[in-house]
């Protein structure tokens, strides 16, 4: 039974773990292409090239280097937890700098523009997400890479930062097709309709977003892909539950 259980693990994860990064490098590549042909290109100026950044960054960051931070747990299965854990926190790093990047270049550009912040769907969206993934970062620290929390208080919290890394995913791609919506209406309403070049590449940025972010909760979600047990792993797992239990037992 257990062999059969290791089957798909063995032969479709890397599989499906390929056809992500495909997709998250592809809606990277979209986003440059559409920021840098049909929007101008890139500067730092506080110009509307500026604000091209914003969307790169975006995509870069919370979901192409926020997926990828997860799936380390899926795709080095044999490697030591505390290695796994140092790439797992250093992509989310990356992924903190490049949304922070995306904030500034954002907020400048209004600023510089006198544009008004903050009044959209997409920004009040956008910014709860970045704030609970900032938030959902430091705690990983002080819970798991450098704890200095007790291994009860971490083997509680461990289920619900796994399922706000999935939501904070979900959150950065529902951000991003609402930003999609909102750049498009801004810049070619008019011809939008009209299913204009531009508009047809957002769309499909849109539609690899949303197949990324399927495919990256199929994968954390399937128990055929979890990372199987190891011998110091299960030792801890047995002190948290002799640690639960004690807790919850009553006093005789």
């Amino acid at each position: 039974m257990d062999e059969c259980g290791s089957y798909p693990r063995r032969t479709t994860l890397p599989w499906v773990v390929g056809v992500t990064q495909v997709l998250g490098l592809t809606s990277v590549v979209l986003t440059g292409v559409w920021m840098g042909r049909y929007r101008g290109g890139f500067a730092w100026d506080g110009s509307a090239k500026e604000f091209n950044l914003h969307p790169l960054c975006m995509v870069l960051g919370l979901v192409f280097l926020q997926g990828d931070a997860i799936l380390v747990y899926r795709v080095f299965r044999n490697e030591p937890k505390r290695n796994v854990k140092l790439l797992h926190g250093g992509i989310h790093l990356f992924a903190l700098i490049f949304t922070i990047v995306g904030i500034v270049a954002v907020f400048d550009f209004h600023r510089a523009s006198k544009i008004p912040d903050m009044y959209s769907l997409h920004s009040w969206c956008g910014i709860a997400t970045v704030v609970l993934f900032c938030i959902q970062w430091v705690l990983g620290l002080m819970f798991f890479l450098f704890p200095v929390a007790s291994a009860w208080l971490r083997a509680t919290y461990l289920p619900l930062h796994v399922f706000c890394g999935v939501v904070l995913l979900v959150m950065a791609i529902g951000s991003c097709l609402l930003g999609i919506t909102e750049k498009l209406l801004f810049s070619i309403m008019s011809t939008y309709s009209q299913f204009t070049a531009e508009g047809v590449l957002a769309n499909c940025l849109g539609v690899v977003l949303v197949c990324f972010g399927v495919l990256m909760v199929f994968i954390i979600t399937n128990d055929d892909y979890r990372r199987p047990p190891h011998p110091e792993e299960e030792a801890l797992s047995v002190h948290f539950k002799t640690l639960t239990e004690g807790a919850s037992s009553p006093t005789p």
